[in-house]
């Protein structure tokens, strides 16, 4: 199908963007037709930021933060593209795990910089398990200059039943209206039992032992390890009300290797208390937008 405006689900340009050109982008990946947005400022720019999305969703983001962000960052002077990699939103191919995008993630910093003429330099953006991608990509790739994570994933089993213990059934129990549906009846307290029981046996279990094979390795070490070899500036946005975030808090705070690294100086970290995963309200979204413009100024 040809590429145009309503094919491509791109919205139209509104007087807060009037100086952002914004187009449709197709490229190759070994074989399978990808599509994108640029989002292009009005003069010349040395820097581009490529949103690479989590999944399952595709390039326009939740509650269309992706979008809003892109032409926020033209608006600035900052080129952005926005990209369904294979198997999601218009790009052809099998969908495909987060831990298996890096040839995605080649040809569109490709075709990011033979789209813009004078682009130079590039900086990686993603959510949750983008964010886990980028930081296992950046390293392998030395365009690469400065990697944005918003909320990383680092999902474990015995991870996540100690966050949500930690973070949840705490708070659960301090809640009168539990204890008020419990003792009315409302909830099945069998039931939640052998839940709460399945979370102790998993947060009870060891973490995963590393590997010899890097590709081995459990998720939280190939994701340090690939920030560990990244010299480039990092920028970390956490969510304050987000199970994810906190499963990351929770495991950096435990690790002395992954605090030894976030205290790097190369490395900012902000966190957003109210916030949720997806910073839903317009006011979360404007301040990762203006956090990640101001850090992009800063280097």
């Amino acid at each position: 199908m040809p590429m145009n405006a309503e094919t491509m689900g791109i919205e139209t340009m509104n007087t807060e963007t009037k100086d952002v050109d914004e187009r449709a982008l197709a490229f190759d990946c070994r074989g399978e037709r990808l599509y994108g947005v640029l989002s292009l400022p009005s003069g010349p720019c040395r820097r581009g930021v490529l949103v690479v999305v989590g999944g399952p969703q595709y390039r326009a983001g939740s509650h269309r933060q992706f979008t809003l962000l892109a032409r926020h960052l033209a608006a600035n002077g900052v080129a952005a593209l926005r990209f369904d990699y294979r198997g999601m939103g218009d790009s052809e191919g099998a969908a495909r795990a987060f831990d298996d995008v890096e040839d995605d993630l080649r040809a569109a910093v490709d075709a990011f910089l033979g789209a813009v003429p004078g682009l130079e330099e590039i900086v990686l953006w993603g959510l949750c398990d983008a964010a886990s991608a980028i930081a296992m990509y950046a390293p392998r790739d030395t365009r690469v200059r400065g990697i944005v994570l918003l909320n990383p994933w680092v999902r474990t089993d015995e991870g996540i039943a100690r966050t949500t213990l930690k973070h949840y059934y705490r708070a659960r129990l301090l809640e009168a209206g539990f204890w008020r549906k419990l003792l009315g009846g409302r909830i099945d307290a069998a039931a939640s039992l052998r839940s709460l029981a399945a979370l102790v046996r998993s947060a009870l279990k060891p973490r995963a032992a590393a590997a010899n094979d890097g590709a081995a390795l459990p998720l939280p070490a190939r994701m340090r390890a690939g920030m560990q070899a990244f010299r480039g500036p990092v920028l970390v946005i956490l969510s304050g009300a987000d199970l994810t975030a906190r499963e990351f808090c929770d495991l950096a705070g435990s690790d002395g290797a992954w605090q030894r690294l976030l205290d790097a100086p190369r490395i900012t970290l902000h966190r957003l208390e109210p916030a949720d995963h997806t910073f839903s309200r317009r006011q979360w979204r404007d301040q990762v937008a203006a956090w990640t413009c101001a850090w992009l100024r800063s280097w």
